[in-house]
């Protein structure tokens, strides 16, 4: 009947479908679902594939989707919008499932990092270990590392780890430096040596580039066109590097920030390192980078002088500072730029507040108070705010109500906070990676759990947690170590949120 169509009457006027259609377009949802009851001919038209599919695009929802995948948009958009009020629900009232990624049961947890539900470990036994929290019974490969010289022991602890969506990144306590790749298998694609210990390590978040600063060096290395890795730059820098961080989306050379105690500097390519802050004095307690802005945390003189400490954002194409916010008495220990909102940063402070700022504005439009130790972990959509605080709390908090949702406690700090619609995954990483005690050697496979750090992985889809989905209680491997029960992944119902 729609392919008959070739006029459509508007009150005392008949339009051609096509010019009648392109009016329906500056229609939202209401207003289609009102003219959908005028007539025959206007529901046909207010029900047209064409409208639907633009409203779901400009929703935000299947926009990897061509229009001819899906045979009714209408009710593709209805599902989308019930599937987000549902985990939104979830979130605020914690209804799902929480597991904990367990390994080695005699090793210390060393660092977390997450890209996309993927989750890598690396340990105090030199081994990394990589989960894919996406699929309902995942399991923890070993990605195999590089053989020392003359095959002498096991390797060192892991002092960082890193990985986006094609590439995984893990530095050593000897320097040594190892990247794999997650399409490729579990044998390193590419390795190399610094001569002293690594203080920072950064993996581009879209792209191949790795860069990390070893002494008064950072190196940054890359793959060309046929695959081959080489070094694009190594930049000398005046003082140790306390963070590190590579510029997302870039064409061409990587571009780098990396703070040194006092000062910020811009690592282009083979240009000389650019100085893009200093103030003597004053150093950089945290620093985090978008497409075109970088943002850090300088510690001032304090009441000392009447000046608070402040984030400061910089536009890295015109090297100048943006905006200034903050003014808190307490240092930043962490700040989110690259996965907040629009104009929206997210920082935690030693003062244990956690506060949202409107970078427009200048100003702070949420300050929650709910840490007892200083907050070192936070990420935030447009709706809700997740920190981890130095002593071991995780909170879920509400931005507009600016209330507390729930929290969650374990032991040691929350190193590591990242979330999705429906996933959140926190890390708490030990300060200390070699436990003192008679009884606690680094062979010891008894090694008490609250020595050993724990990944939680929380997930707020009912669509994952069918009736026919592996219970929890049956995903033990058990291949632990004989005479050993800390590790046997058995739960017990109360083990969900």
């Amino acid at each position: 009947f729609q392919n008959e169509i070739n006029e459509v009457p508007f009150f005392d006027v008949q339009l051609p479908y096509e010019l009648a259609l392109k009016i329906f377009q500056y229609l939202g949802k209401a207003e289609l679902g009102r003219c959908a009851q005028v007539s025959r001919t206007w529901k046909i038209l207010a029900e047209d594939e064409v409208l639907w599919y633009r409203l779901c695009q400009e929703e935000g929802y299947l926009l990897d989707m061509s229009i001819s995948d899906h045979s009714c948009w209408k009710l593709a958009l209805r599902n989308c919008r019930a599937r987000e009020h549902m985990l939104k629900t979830n979130w605020k009232n914690r209804v799902g499932a929480v597991s904990q990624l367990h390994y080695e049961p005699g090793r210390v947890l060393c660092d977390v990092h997450c890209c996309d539900g993927m989750v890598m470990a690396g340990y105090s036994s030199g081994e990394v270990r990589l989960w894919d929290t996406r699929t309902w019974d995942y399991t923890a490969p070993v990605l195999a590392a590089v053989p020392g010289p003359g095959g002498a022991g096991a390797p060192p602890h892991v002092s960082f780890v890193r990985i986006n969506s094609s590439l995984a990144v893990a530095a050593h306590e000897d320097g040594t430096v190892s990247v794999w790749s997650l399409l490729l298998g579990r044998e390193p694609i590419h390795h190399f040596q610094h001569n002293q210990h690594i203080q920072a390590l950064a993996l581009a978040p879209g792209g191949a580039a790795v860069a990390t600063a070893s002494g008064f060096q950072v190196r940054v290395e890359s793959p060309d066109d046929r695959g081959f890795w080489q070094t694009p730059g190594t930049f000398e820098i005046q003082k140790l590097v306390n963070f590190l961080n590579l510029v997302p989306d870039v064409t061409g050379s990587p571009v780098a920030v990396a703070a040194a105690e006092d000062i910020v500097y811009l690592l282009k390519g083979e240009d000389p390192s650019r100085i893009l802050h200093s103030v003597y004095g004053q150093p950089v307690t945290c620093l985090d980078v978008a497409a075109h802005e970088a943002a850090f945390g300088i510690k001032t003189f304090g009441w000392l002088l009447n000046e608070p400490n402040q984030i400061l954002l910089y536009n890295l194409e015109t090297n100048q500072c943006v905006t200034k916010v903050g003014n808190s008495i307490g240092e930043f220990s962490c700040v989110n730029l690259h996965s907040s909102p629009p104009n929206m940063l997210v920082a935690g402070n030693k003062d244990r507040r956690v506060r949202v700022f409107d970078l427009r504005r200048g100003e702070a439009v949420c300050s929650v108070h709910g840490h007892q130790l200083g907050v070192c972990a936070v990420q935030m959509d447009e709706w809700k705010m997740v920190s981890g605080g130095e002593e071991g709390l995780v909170c879920v908090w509400d931005q507009r109500m600016a209330t507390k949702l729930w929290e969650m406690h374990a032991r040691h700090p929350v190193r590591r906070v990242w979330f999705n619609s429906h996933s959140l995954i926190t890390a708490n990483i030990p300060q200390e990676k070699n436990p003192r005690g008679s009884s606690i050697t680094e062979d010891d496979p008894s090694l008490h759990r609250k020595y050993r750090g724990v990944i939680y992985s929380y997930e707020f889809s009912v669509d994952q947690l069918a009736v026919d989905s592996v219970l929890p209680i049956c995903r033990s491997s058990y291949d632990e170590v004989s005479g050993y029960n800390y590790n046997i992944g058995l739960a017990v119902p109360y083990d969900s949120i």
